[in-house]
């Protein structure tokens, strides 16, 4: 816990904060190296007292540590002495002499951390060892798991030499806040320019790629000609500019909740880079836990790695765990579209007119890359009405295995009479796979192409065929897409609670209002395809005890701070609609952190509060 550091703007474990320091530090911030131990000019915001194998005894260390507070006072964050071993040495050993240290001081504080050493309470923590790392993405990431899992939420993170502008946004993605300029001064001194796409010795270049400050008015012969000293001290200039530009970058991704989609094409640079990619995807909670539910950008998926990221997976799962089909036994199996909602689509359009009367009948689910399946219910639902993807017409081998897999887990969980396929190419081959694999008879209504006359025609008389004598109101379906919304939202069940059969729905499509004896409970958010719940919608779900936050004794205005809540539901998630209950109030609004962070922090807003009832 922090009173120092404060966390502003989240994407993923990715953050945007501040240290407040005598000089207010932002972060993804770049310590430069050598200032880190220059404390008697008492101007520098983050400072290293050292290390034990130079200071000596402990109480050598806690004299100059108590000399070094004096001079820079309790607004400089300085690094307590340490006594760092290679990451190689016996883990009893490392471990023990970091316990047996046990400093002290006033003001803000880091530490070196350890894995199963005694954590102490700090502002920050660094890495130990990170620098060897490079080029071994699993001992990287699982060093930065472990620290993670071990140290407050809301305390900031200094990976030391390490960053490269190749690997930045890597490294603040995975939620690295503090970086420094070593690599960067060292490759300077080594004749290595360094750029976002890599690095290059001065000697292969015929040009310089960047037009920073240093660059604008030097070419290569410029820097040839010159001695070693000043040529390092020019590439050192325009490493740092270009490590500087890349973290501005990165937090402008964050701000606008695309970091992930930068990353898949940066991680190319390097392949232990893109290797981290894939196992940190591999963790699926570390990452899943702190992605909003809801984003209001459009989310790309043009790698191979956009199949494994968090909203794609959590998607899947959740349909697979909280989704129940509606009392509707035929079940009609449709290709995606470019445009989305897929419903107001060129070849959606042409698939209802042509099922007509018929279509309250069939459950429509959709196939697609890389979601899965998308039952028609939650086509508003993010990310299904927000994702583009390359269209080719090809599909590869583990696209069509993870889509065949989503639909097969499917078909193993829920019954249908009748499974009619209208789709061709790739969504065919699936459809035959699965259908092999399970054992099931699908009815297939396309001849070579699912819009023309005679496929269209084709399924219409199907389905109005095996639909004959059926009765299902238009009522219903609508009852049906909020439930399952709210299910997909709150989990299975909550639908039946908020939209009982007694509820009425209002207003036009995608804007539905609920009411539940003429009270209004719940309205469709149509940019995010979920619901935004009233006073009264939240007391009927809060008997299920889900995605409640509790608070001290107090009546919240505006926003709830972390050092207000008491606990938080763990399935809670970055935008999730949460129900805020306390002695004296209760509330409805809009999640900013996730549950687990709620809880573990002291420091930031956790909840956006919508509407609140005194107690």
């Amino acid at each position: 816990m922090t009173r120092y550091f404060e966390v502003q703007q989240r994407d993923g474990a990715a953050r945007i904060g501040k240290l407040l320091l005598g000089t207010q530090i932002r972060t993804p911030h770049i310590i430069e190296t050598d200032k880190l131990k220059k404390w008697e000019n008492g101007n520098n915001p983050i400072l290293d007292a050292g290390s034990l194998w130079s200071l000596g005894l402990k109480e050598s260390a806690q004299k100059h540590l108590d000399e070094m507070r004096a001079k820079v006072g309790d607004d400089t964050l300085i690094i307590l002495p340490h006594q760092s071993f290679p990451l190689a040495a016996p883990d009893d050993v490392a471990v023990k002499a970091a316990d047996a240290l046990d400093l002290s001081t006033t003001g803000s504080i880091g530490t070196v951390f350890r894995a199963g050493q005694q954590v102490i309470k700090s502002d920050l923590y660094v890495m130990e060892g990170a620098g060897s790392l490079e080029n071994n993405s699993r001992r990287f990431f699982n060093t930065l798991l472990e620290l993670k899992n071990s140290v407050p939420p809301d305390t900031a993170v200094y990976a030391p030499n390490m960053c490269l502008p190749e690997n930045a946004a890597m490294l603040v993605y995975l939620g690295i806040d503090i970086v420094d300029d070593t690599r960067a001064v060292v490759a300077a001194y080594n004749d290595i320019y360094l750029t976002t796409s890599g690095r290059f010795y001065l000697d292969s270049l015929a040009e310089l790629p960047c037009k920073c400050e240093t660059c604008a008015h030097l070419d290569v012969k410029d820097l040839r000609v010159m001695d070693k000293i000043e040529r390092a001290q020019h590439l050192g200039k325009h490493n740092r500019n270009v490590l500087e530009a890349e973290l501005a970058l990165v937090r402008e991704k964050i701000r606008a909740g695309t970091l992930r989609e930068y990353i898949e094409g940066q991680c190319r640079t390097r392949p232990w880079l893109t290797a981290l990619l894939r196992i940190a995807d591999s963790e699926y909670d570390y990452i899943e836990q702190r992605a909003p539910i809801v984003r209001s950008n459009q989310m790309i998926s043009n790698t191979g790695e956009s199949q494994t990221r968090a909203e794609v997976v959590r998607f899947a799962n959740r349909i697979n765990e909280r989704y129940t089909p509606p009392d509707a036994d035929i079940l009609l199996l449709l290709p995606c579209s470019a445009k989305k909602p897929y419903g107001i689509s060129n070849s959606h359009q042409r698939f209802i007119r042509a099922l007509g009367k018929g279509r309250k009948f069939v459950h429509e689910v959709i196939i697609t890359s890389p979601l899965g399946i998308v039952p028609r219910e939650l086509e508003l639902t993010y990310p299904a009405a927000h994702y583009d993807i390359a269209v080719t017409g090809y599909w590869d081998a583990e696209e069509k295995a993870w889509v065949g897999d989503c639909l097969a887990n499917y078909l193993s969980k829920h019954s249908y009479s009748t499974i009619v396929a209208h789709v061709e190419g790739a969504y065919r081959d699936i459809c035959e796979t699965v259908s092999k694999e399970l054992g099931m008879e699908f009815i297939y209504t396309s001849s070579g192409n699912v819009t023309s006359y005679e496929s269209l025609r084709n399924l219409k008389d199907t389905v109005l065929e095996l639909c004959d004598g059926r009765k299902r109101s238009a009522e219903t379906v609508k009852k049906d897409m909020l439930r399952k919304i709210t299910d997909y939202q709150f989990g299975q069940g909550a639908g039946e609670i908020l939209i009982p059969e007694r509820a009425v729905i209002k207003a036009p499509f995608p804007k539905y209002q609920v009411y539940v004896d003429k009270t209004h409970v719940a309205t469709l958010v149509p940019q995010y395809g979920t619901l935004a719940i009233t006073i009264a919608g939240a007391e009927m779900l809060l008997p299920r005890n889900k995605y409640v936050v509790t608070i001290e004794d107090f009546v919240p205005k505006g926003s709830i701070l972390a050092v207000g809540v008491t606990s938080a539901d763990p399935d809670i998630r970055p935008n999730d609609e949460v129900l805020v209950s306390g002695s004296k109030a209760f509330c409805v609004g809009r999640a900013v952190m996730s549950g687990k962070e709620m809880e573990g922090s002291t420091r930031g807003i956790a909840v956006d509060l919508r509407h609140v009832k005194k107690l």
